[in-house]
Formats: C-alpha cells, structure tokens, sequence
C-alpha cells in the first residue's frame, strides 16, 4: 500500500467513524430518554425507527458542522483538549442545523413533534462519544505512522542550527508522520544528523520531483524576502506543502494589533492581551482554584510533609527567592527535593539526574508535586496558576544579558505552569525557546487558553 493510499484510507475510516459514532449518540439518546424519567416519564414512545428521517438529518447535520470546522484536515500536533473543544461546538452547531431543517421540511408531522429529550441526550452522548473515537482513530494514525505508514516526505532548505532543531523533532517524534528525505543547502557536507544533504538550492526544484517529496520546510530565518520568494517559487509543484520557518520579526509580530494616529495605521508588536476586567477574571481564575487545590489537596500535602522530614535530614519546606511581575522579588515555596546541602556553594542549574536531587525528591519533581504549594503564592497574589515559570534573580540577570526581550516575560504574574511547560519546554531545556514560548502567552492570553494549560498541565502530570 502506497503512502498516498494509506492516507486516503485513514481519512475515509475517519469520516465513517464519526458517522457510526454520532449515528451510536443519536440511538443512545432515544434509549437514555425512554430510561431515564427526567425532566418526566414520557406517557408513550414510538419505535425509534419511526424517527429514522430525523436521524438521517441528524447525522449529515452534524457531519457537515465537522467539515466546516475542519476536524477531517489531519493535524499533526494538534491537542486533545483543543480537539474535544472543537468537536463540542461543533455537534452543537450540527444539532442547531438538525432542528432548523427538521422544522422547515418536516413541519406539522410525527418528526417535528420527537421528544426535546432525545435532542439534549443525543447532543451529550454524541460528544462524548465523538470524543472517544477521535482518541482512538488517532491512536490508530500514530501506529502507522510508528511504522512509516501514512507519512509525508520531507525535504528541509537549510543546515544551520535551526535546520538541526526540525530535524532532530522529526526523528524524535515519528507520531508526527514526517520522513526527512534530504536537505538542500549549499554549503559542502554530506549529510546533517543522517539525513543526507542532497544538493544545493539550484536543485530544490530537481529535487522535489526526485524524492517525491510532500512538504518542503524552509528553515532560513535570516534570508531576504527575495531569497524566500526564490526558494518558494521552486518548490512549488502540485500539492507540494510549503512552509517558512518565521524570522525574528515574525515572532516578535505574534500578537501583532494594528493602532492608529490620527488616521496613520501602526503596527503595535508589544501589546499585552491581559489588561482591564481579565485582569479580575484571571485574579478570580486563580484565587479559585488556590483554594479548591489547597483544601481538597491538604491531606496529601500532610502526607508529603511527612516523608520530606522521613526520608532525609533538612527541612521540610525550602522558600527560594524568585522574580516576578515587574520584575519585584518574592519568596516562593517548595517542598525540599534537594540535600540540605545542596547549595553550599551557591546556586546551581538542575540538570538531568542531579545527584542533589533525593529519591522522594525525584519523583516529586517528575510529578511537579514539589512545587504544589506554590498555591499558597498564588493565594497571596505572588504568582498565578499559569503564566511564566519565575527564576531567580541570579538566572534572571546572566538571562536578561543574552536573550532579547527576556525581561519582557515579567510583564505578567509569574505562574505554577505556562505554555512553555505544556509543549515540553520544562526543566534543562533552551531558555530561548521558552522564552519565546512565554511572550505569545502574555500576547495572546484568554481565560480559555489558562484552561486549557491547566488541563495540559493536569494531563501531563498524570501520564508522564
């Protein structure tokens, strides 16, 4: 089987799944509506073929809301809570659709008048159910693509470090699908981390068509814009997929608004999204959730406590001092995971098995429990739930030297967890990723992307 078919056979099982599976919720709701006497006992149901032309508007409804929503374009990456968002709102809109058409063509017969329960029950079990069968479509895709099945080919323009950085997340990630076929790049080498350099940029257009290539990425990000039109319009044959890794102004644009003077347009790269009443809401977000976690998470904090002062001599609790919003220090609390004489000698990086680091301190650190009671800093106001991971102020003033725009992440709280941490950035990995991660948060914030790194957060924590 040709890659080509595999794909085509993996979006077709997909669409049929999705038809089973809202055809199941539809079934479900009829049967929960007759079982369960809420909001009454009905006085008599029809069979539930009698409903049989509802059904089929159902299940077209909501299928065509899927294609509108796109969710049969094959992410690669995408996050499971974004997907069962999407497909929340989706089925919604599919069953306002099934209600409109049912009451503009079946009007004044026996299927405009089907119980409202089996619509509510319907629209629950079919979510839930979508929902299920995506994870376990996707489960499938990742097989397959494990084995090189279903994947796209792809040809890297470029051998500098970030060329370096896509490959080696293509080869550490097969679930992505990708298979690094060859890299174009003028300089003289043979290959880049076993991937072999198959010519200069003189031959991308040879070089597409040879290898059969999918997708072509740009990894560049200092050349010109004529360079990137050259290179663009090379590699453009039939469905070839081409993307651009961004340049320096191009991150700093992420959360790119357009203001005015007096008329003149001008383009604001600095704005910060979490300003005014989100402020409050995020403040209430936060205090909430300190509480709740502080109250129902007491007895295991209790529990931890114990074995901190059981395992190894020290105190139980270490308070470090970190830098925060606007750059003011504060003192944020931990349990100890560390020798008590861990930092004789000052301060040091944590690095990959730290013989620092105690057994209890281990696993509390692989689990992040080590910093759960940082909720008290957040209950004070020094920290959120999410926003940038804080560092101290020795890290902050050696980071600040070399990292454009670091101190800009102390333009919002620190946080317990950040979208850094959720997209693997945690522990010993590039500052200037994370950095990078943290200024899109604090210009793309909204109180739906705060949960969504809670549920990532909480996800991560429970299956890493």
């Amino acid at each position: 089987m040709s890659n080509k078919q595999a794909k085509a056979l993996l979006s077709v099982s997909l669409l049929l799944t999705d038809a089973l599976l809202v055809t199941l919720g539809f079934a479900l709701g009829y049967w929960l509506r007759a079982t369960i006497p809420l909001p009454a006992q009905p006085e008599s149901f029809v069979p539930l073929s009698a409903y049989t032309p509802v059904w089929f508007v159902y299940v077209v409804s909501v299928l065509v809301a899927f294609y509108l929503y796109r969710l049969y374009h094959m992410r690669r990456a995408s996050s499971r809570v974004d997907q069962a968002y999407t497909i929340a709102a989706a089925v919604s809109i599919g069953t306002l659709l099934q209600v409109a058409v049912v009451e503009l063509l079946l009007k004044n017969t026996l299927f405009a008048d089907y119980p409202r329960g089996i619509l509510i029950y319907a629209w629950l079990t079919t979510i839930l159910l979508v929902i299920l069968g995506r994870e376990m479509h996707r489960r499938l895709v990742m097989r397959f693509r494990r084995r090189g099945v279903a994947c796209d080919r792809v040809l890297i323009v470029g051998s500098g470090e970030i060329a370096r950085a896509i490959v080696q997340k293509i080869q550490l990630a097969p679930d992505l699908g990708y298979r690094v076929v060859g890299i174009i790049h003028d300089a003289d080498r043979r290959e880049l981390l076993g991937v072999p350099v198959v010519g200069d940029e003189s031959r991308l257009s040879e070089a597409v068509d040879e290898y059969e290539v999918d997708e072509v990425i740009i990894a560049l990000p200092e050349a010109s814009s004529l360079k990137l039109l050259q290179l663009t319009s090379a590699a453009q044959r039939g469905r070839v997929s081409i993307k651009v890794y961004p340049d320096l102004f191009q991150i700093m644009a992420g959360g790119v608004t357009i203001d005015d003077l007096g008329g003149l347009p001008l383009l604001d790269v600095r704005d910060v999204a979490l300003h005014g009443w989100k402020l409050s809401l995020k403040r209430g977000l936060d205090v909430f959730g300190a509480v709740a976690g502080l109250v129902l998470l007491s007895p295991f904090m209790l529990l931890t406590a114990l074995l901190v002062r059981l395992s190894s001599p020290g105190p139980v609790f270490i308070c470090q001092e970190r830098m925060g919003l606007d750059g003011r220090r504060f003192y944020m609390v931990k349990f100890r995971s560390m020798r008590q004489d861990a930092e004789v000698e000052g301060p040091g990086w944590t690095v990959e098995n730290d013989p620092r680091i105690t057994r209890l301190g281990a696993w509390m650190r692989a689990k992040d429990w080590d910093e759960i009671l940082q909720l008290i800093n957040v209950l004070l106001g020094d920290m959120s739930l999410v926003g940038p991971r804080p560092e101290r102020p020795v890290y902050v003033e050696r980071f600040q030297q070399s990292i454009p725009r670091y101190m800009e992440r102390h333009r919002e709280k620190a946080g317990m967890t950040g979208w850094a941490q959720v997209n693997g950035l945690r522990g010993d990995t590039s500052i200037v990723e994370r950095t990078k991660y943290d200024l899109w948060y604090i210009e793309n914030w909204s109180i739906w992307l705060d949960l969504r790194i809670i549920i990532r957060t909480i996800i991560q924590i429970i299956f890493r």
